[in-house]
């Protein structure tokens, strides 16, 4: 009887062990599931330019990522980490998510660069930069070095070779790396009504709302995406699929989720209207469309109605507006046949291949008031500011005067190759006009003007100085920038002009390297052909009198020469100079001078006040004379510089006497007379500094049409 009783009382002892059993069950499920139909303030955990636009708002409940502001980015990730691997057997987690986005452009032909949905360990993605690393990645991680814990799903709007894009509107899966396991072009499988289907496409920067779904099957490792415009059914065809294995070496044991967007030279507003996610099974809640917040109305649409036209019943009033419309057409006809002769542009058969690039003289025209505003001249010709019609970009449009036809196909060639180049601390080509014997070149406006100006002044202003903070990071940014021209980009890309005046600065004072009329293009592994020896005095590598050949060594070379002139605030040749002046005029032989004495750093610039990172002054006088080695076996790569400027690499050890015997003024001489004498130029008698070119012959001296035949530039 007893034990018949115990047996009865079992299931009621059990029942509160179950009932609290089911509810732990319930708390975990719902830790890793959530529905934001909307977002309020505390929902995600926003850093950059991200934001929660609040209830009050206009467009309230959107997570906006970025606005209409250049070179940011903005995150927005759920606030609590996730596990996606199984704690006891380590095995990949199945996950489902479906959201909506929308990317509504500032100007319809000048937008960013996209969204990403993302797993990443951290909600600040530290060291993450804008533009084309869509705020996840940056110059060391970006091609995939398996260490950054990142996998995106990235919807880009815009192509970038370094990357192998397949286009510029196209949804790729990345993991640890931009190089996508797989991309293909947005859209969508529609049923036709036949029993097939038919492929839709989507417009990304359409602002219109669209919808992704992504599942991913833990067993299978099997990653889908899928997307349509929002409203429209579930396509049964994903978009995107891939094998995919979500271990240890791939996302972090705590990885948060959420999204990432940047923008780069123009802008887009990215938003994120409602998010649905489960991890560990099971499909992601539907989100209902008709409850997720609106886009905020554009200027445009909210003035889309307009006044009723005026009613003129006035008969007299009528003729005599007959009248005045036929005595205009007769002086518009005559007006337009003179205006049809002023914006006659040229163009042959062989430029079409390059219209996309071509902007209209008329355009052009228009945008600088009629070319009024000049912000800069050279021995090419000038250079003015302007504002493009049809997006309201500002631009610097430089007009080129050709005064021989000789060599122009070439040239136009190099600019349409030139005008595929996309890296951040590059001046972006934009277009071009030819016109009368007139090469005009369209290129993104700098507002604060070239470096050379604030390390010389002008001569309407003297130089204000700028700090070791402001110099160091230009020194990097132009770094980085020669790097993706010779290893970053499809192509090899010699520069052969690099100096303080070709150095541009945006609104933030960063460095963006420009001026590539000289620049020549060759394929990795391959040799340069150039015979022509081109560039600024002091910036050229002594061998270039021997061979002729521009290579990234000589570029390496000149990049010394510009470390030295912007620490030392001193061109790196002086021609003129005073009596009392004792110091060397060479740059190079006045630091190795004071490096011998022991007081290095005391060739600085001296407005740079006593604020200085000592170390930071010494690192890069030290490199500038590395790099300017006479010996091209001796100098640097662009990324063992790069590495060494942002301290993830040592400097070489070296003396300043092992140095010396290699860099002295005899043999600086030596190669800089033999170099006069192959081109036959003279030097200015002032300090001027001027850039020429010279073709040489394999068996005799240059002529005299051949010595004529020197190429200016800025």
């Amino acid at each position: 009887m007893l034990l018949h009783r115990q047996r009865r009382r079992r299931p009621i002892e059990l029942a509160p062990v179950i009932l609290l059993l089911l509810l732990l069950a319930r708390y975990v499920a719902g830790a890793d599931e959530f529905v934001y139909v909307g977002f309020a303030n505390n929902s995600v955990t926003t850093t950059g330019a991200a934001a929660v636009l609040t209830p009050s708002a206009s467009s309230g409940g959107l997570l906006r990522l970025t606005n209409d502001t250049k070179e940011v980015f903005g995150h927005g990730f759920h606030p609590a980490p996730l596990r996606f691997r199984d704690a006891t057997t380590g095995a990949p987690l199945s996950f489902s998510t479906t959201f909506v986005i929308a990317i509504v452009p500032r100007y319809p032909d000048a937008h960013g660069h996209g969204l990403a949905f993302a797993l990443a360990p951290s909600v600040a993605v530290p060291g993450s930069v804008a533009g084309k690393y869509l705020g996840l990645f940056n110059t060391s991680d970006s091609l995939g070095n398996g260490t950054s814990l990142i996998v995106a799903v990235e919807f880009d709007t815009v192509m970038d070779a370094e990357f192998g894009d397949v286009d510029e509107n196209h949804v790729g899966i990345d993991v640890n790396g931009l190089h996508s396991v797989h991309a293909t072009p947005t859209g969508y499988w529609r049923d036709d009504g036949a029993g097939g289907g038919r492929f839709e496409n989507i417009n990304l920067n359409g602002a219109e709302p669209i919808q992704v779904w992504i599942e991913y099957d833990g067993a299978s490792a099997r990653m889908e995406v899928t997307v349509s415009p929002a409203g429209t059914p579930r396509p049964a065809v994903p978009l995107v699929s891939c094998n995919l294995n979500l271990s240890s070496s791939v996302v972090a044991d705590d990885t948060y989720v959420g999204f990432s967007a940047a923008n780069g030279a123009a802008a887009s507003s990215h938003y994120v209207l409602g998010w649905s996610f489960r991890l560990g099974g099971g499909r992601a809640q539907d989100l209902d469309l008709s409850q997720l917040p609106k886009l905020p109305s554009s200027p445009e649409s909210s003035n889309k109605k307009s006044p009723p036209p005026l009613l003129l019943p006035m008969t007299l009033l009528v003729l005599a507006v007959v009248v005045l419309l036929l005595a205009s057409a007769v002086a518009g006809a005559l007006y337009a046949r003179r205006r049809r002769r002023q914006f006659a542009e040229e163009e042959e058969d062989w430029e079409r291949q390059y219209g996309p690039h071509r902007i209209s003289y008329r355009e052009l025209h228009g945008a600088t008031n009629g070319f009024r505003d000049v912000i800069g001249t050279g021995g090419f010709g000038c250079v003015y500011r302007g504002v493009l019609p049809r997006s309201g970009a500002e631009v610097a449009v430089k007009v080129v005067s050709q005064g021989s036809r000789q060599g122009l196909r070439e040239f136009v060639s190099e600019i349409a190759s030139m005008s595929q180049l996309r890296h951040r601390n590059l001046v972006q080509l934009l277009g071009y006009c030819r016109r009368s014997g007139e090469l005009v070149l369209v290129y993104d406006y700098m507002p604060n003007g070239s470096l050379d100006q604030h390390l010389y002044g002008r001569a309407d202003r003297q130089a204000a100085g700028l700090s070791w903070e402001q110099r160091g990071r230009i020194l990097r940014d132009v770094a980085a920038g020669l790097l993706y021209l010779h290893e970053g980009w499809e192509q090899v890309v010699v520069h052969r002009d690099i100096k303080a005046g070709n150095v541009l600065l945006d609104a933030d004072m960063n460095g963006k390297l420009s001026d590539f009329g000289l620049a020549r293009l060759y394929d990795h592994g391959g040799e340069s052909e150039t015979t022509r020896v081109v560039g600024t005095l002091g910036y050229i590598a002594p061998e270039m009198s021997k061979t002729g050949k521009a290579t990234t060594s000589s570029d390496v070379y000149a990049f010394g020469a510009f470390l030295l002139e912007v620490a030392c605030g001193r061109r790196p040749v002086v021609f003129h100079r005073s009596d009392t002046d004792d110091s060397p005029p060479g740059l190079v032989e006045l630091v190795l001078q004071h490096w011998k004495a022991g007081k290095i750093k005391e060739a600085r610039d001296p407005r740079m006040g006593e604020c200085v990172d000592e170390d930071d002054l010494e690192l890069v006088l030290k490199l500038g004379l590395l790099c300017s080695h006479p010996d091209s076996l001796r100098r640097p790569s662009m990324r063992q510089v790069v590495k060494i400027l942002e301290g993830a690499a040592p400097a070489p050890e070296m003396s300043p006497n092992d140095l010396g015997q290699s860099i002295t003024l005899f043999e600086y001489s030596e190669a800089f007379d033999e170099f006069v004498g192959m081109s036959g130029i003279s030097f200015p008698a002032s300090s001027e500094m001027i850039t020429m070119a010279t073709t040489r012959t394999s068996s005799s001296s240059p002529s005299a049409d051949e010595k004529r035949q020197l190429l200016f530039n800025e």
